[in-house]
């Protein structure tokens, strides 16, 4: 899985190209649906806040296009100098775009504050090895981890944990507004900001300063319309106004779109998977309701496992852009098996209601189960409602459960989940970095990203061993054992994995290379070519 990168290759058409911008000269425009929580990295952890922060701030570790291998970015060199202790040397010179030195001082203050800060929607989780940072000079960084020989610890690195921020513009206690950001153009990344209007537009103006890995960008300038409709994104990129139409356009629309001589279709492979996040003290029988029994709530959640069609969530609703899942890491990675469809439904991957029925009864559950669950109508493209119309009607039709389905806006969403507001809701996931671990950890450690109150300390200490564990066949094993373990308690239940689509213009010259370095949004797997 390797960076994504979405960019014109310049040149072509006349002067500004389509009414976007993009076609000619050195401009591209990109649509997305996607949202922006927040572009301070301690305060978001969600792919549309994500794709600008890797535009705009560099970092210590990243993936260079078409490779899914961590490097030095500013750092100059990085190494284990002992197995708890990650020395990474700064190249000389860095400065943000503001004109203020970025130094070893800035990484401290960088991890101090995300630590500090915890904020319930961002990714201070990954950061659970980080014992503390020291800095001996201003060009040399010495993370101290709490367990030795981390194998993840340079990508955690090149992840939504790792954007480095300057500490003369970001407050050290609390998240600092998008505009108090862009203002101080505190920037050290490929692109700088140049015209923020949050959900609506970005400019962005290659950074002359930037003195990483990516190199100097070929698109000097780029601008990203967000749309609230999908619809509207797909008209746009079929009349020319946007050159890149990326995330989300329904199935529906893409196998249209691959009729129009128009526009190019891009496909590549992914690591994103959907699945439904249980929150342990409110869903039925959680640990706050009146009725509280965790064996019933455990014989709930195994229950919808027997009860959901992952086939029929992909043919009818995806047309097979997404595939089913049977477990917590997608099929691909290493480590990866099926424990869900062993364990769950027909034992080929179908569902049967007989056996929710049997878990149930054993369990002492009352039905029909009284569900609330939540989904985003805005977040995960436009074919969400359709696809919890789905899930809804899989559970109904047993007559087990009577689902309450609500949707909510992706901005209110993410604050309402972490308040204990849902007890089951619809979450998405990319990959921060290619490995199993990346679908472990931020879920299942007792203080997760998920916030949903679940604790197994056999699972947790399980995560902690493995990703401290050199010997790769003992990895994998402790692997595969965490995914037997997520099985029984579905604190999770995943259920399909994607690909990734982009759709380009055919104006633009170029267009069947627009996957280039230039743009580079690590949204998931699409890599060049």
């Amino acid at each position: 899985m390797t960076a994504l990168a979405l960019a014109a290759c310049g040149g072509g058409g006349d002067e500004g190209g389509g009414s976007g911008g993009g076609g000619g000269g050195d401009a591209l425009t990109i649509g997305t649906s996607d949202k922006i929580t927040t572009i301070d990295p301690a305060g978001s952890y969600d792919n549309g806040s994500f794709a600008v922060m890797n535009q705009v701030f560099p970092f210590l570790m990243n993936t260079n296009y078409g490779s899914p291998d961590v490097e030095p970015d500013i750092a100059q060199s990085a190494e284990f100098t002992s197995p708890t202790q990650y020395t990474v040397t700064l190249k000389p010179g860095l400065t943000f775009a503001n004109g203020h030195e970025l130094t070893s001082s800035d990484v401290k203050f960088t991890f101090d504050r995300m630590v500090a800060i915890n904020d319930p929607n961002g990714p201070a989780a990954l950061l659970a090895n980080l014992a503390g940072v020291d800095t001996p000079d201003p060009t040399t960084v010495v993370f101290n981890l709490a367990s030795g020989n981390d194998q993840t610890f340079p990508q955690i690195l090149s992840s939504p944990a790792g954007p480095i921020v300057d500490e003369e513009v970001f407050s050290a206690t609390a998240l600092t507004p998008d505009q108090e950001i862009v203002d101080g153009n505190a920037f050290a990344g490929p692109y700088v900001i140049t015209n923020y209007d949050q959900n609506n537009l970005i400019s962005y103006e290659a950074n002359p300063e930037y003195q990483g890995l990516l190199g100097q960008p070929a698109t000097s300038q780029v601008n990203v319309r967000y749309y609230a409709d999908s619809s509207n994104l797909k008209l746009d990129i079929e009349e020319g106004n946007i050159d890149v139409a990326f995330r989300s356009l329904s199935a529906t629309d893409i196998d249209d779109l691959r009729g129009n001589d128009q526009v190019e279709v891009v496909d590549g492979p992914g690591g994103e998977i959907r699945y439904i996040v249980f929150n342990f003290n409110t869903q039925p029988y959680g640990a706050t309701t009146p009725e509280a029994d965790p064996a019933k709530a455990q014989a709930v959640r195994q229950a919808m496992a027997h009860l959901i069609d992952r086939q029929e969530i992909a043919d009818q609703v995806y047309r097979g852009t997404y595939t089913p899942l049977y477990s917590h890491v997608p099929d691909g990675l290493t480590g990866a098996i099926t424990p869900l469809q062993d364990l769950y439904g027909d034992g080929n991957g179908g569902p049967d209601a007989d056996k929710a029925t049997q878990v149930l009864q054993a369990a002492g559950v009352t039905t029909p189960v009284q569900l609330s669950l939540q989904y985003s109508n805005d977040h995960y493209g436009p074919s969400s409602g359709d696809e919890y119309a789905l899930i809804k009607d899989q559970l109904e039709s047993s007559g087990l459960f009577t689902v309450d389905l609500q949707t909510t806006e992706w901005v209110q969403y993410s604050e309402d989940r972490v308040a204990d507001v849902y007890p089951a809701y619809q979450l998405g996931w990319f990959p921060d970095y290619s490995d199993a671990d990346n679908y472990l950890t931020p879920f299942f450690l007792t203080e997760n990203f998920l916030a949903n109150h679940y604790s197994n300390p056999q699972v947790n200490d399980l995560i902690l061993q493995q990703a401290t564990t050199p010997d790769p066949a003992a990895r994998q094993a402790l692997i595969e054992q965490i995914q037997q373990l997520e099985a029984q308690d579905l604190s999770t239940l995943p259920y399909l994995q994607g690909a990734q689509v982009a759709v380009v213009r055919t104006g633009v010259e170029g267009a069947a290379d627009t996957l280039d370095p230039s743009f580079k949004f690590r949204y998931g797997a699409l890599s060049q070519g």
